[in-house]
């Protein structure tokens, strides 16, 4: 029982952190992408390269990476000790988060982020980047981003509910 009420603690966590993460990236999505664009290329621009720099030292990379270091632990877990929707749930809530916001977050947002840093926001070229694929398309991968923690948090809640609900 104890191993339960510790993985149901862990589950709980996990499932606070995602939503925390999955709120940033919400914010994003909703008004603050849309709020640089309307501040013009060179305001936007320098703005989210403002942003871009400082997050590596944010409470919010400190989740999203403590978050894929524990869901493999939690899938890992899941599959040695539970069984039925607890498993089910914590499987795919593990999965949701590393394919749908930690890798997306690693192989499409982070390089548009290093691109757009690796220029002025006066440029031209730059500019025309930061219009034609930065707002669409890292965008478009943060709503993906956005959903995946939250489906992933709300799996993990429900997980340890029925942990606690219907223990074995």
């Amino acid at each position: 029982m104890i191993m339960v009420t510790w993985f149901v603690v862990a589950l709980q966590f996990s499932s606070i952190a995602l939503a925390i993460v999955g709120g940033v990236f919400l914010a994003f999505s909703d008004f603050l992408m849309r709020s640089l664009d309307r501040a013009g290329p060179v305001a936007g621009i320098g703005a989210m390269q403002a942003i871009n720099r400082q997050v590596i030292r944010s409470v919010f990379v400190s989740l999203l990476m403590l978050l894929a270091a524990t869901s493999p632990l939690m899938i890992g877990y899941a599959l040695l000790s539970l069984h039925g929707l607890p498993l089910v749930l914590t499987i795919t809530g593990g999965a949701i988060y590393l394919l749908g916001a930690f890798a997306v977050t690693v192989v499409f947002n982070i390089p548009k982020n290093n691109r757009l840093d690796s220029g002025a926001a006066d440029d031209g070229d730059h500019q025309a980047y930061w219009r034609d694929v930065y707002l669409t398309r890292w965008t478009a991968w943060n709503h993906v981003r956005t959903a995946a923690c939250l489906v992933a948090a709300g799996c993990y809640a429900a997980a340890g509910i029925g942990l606690v609900a219907f223990p074995h």
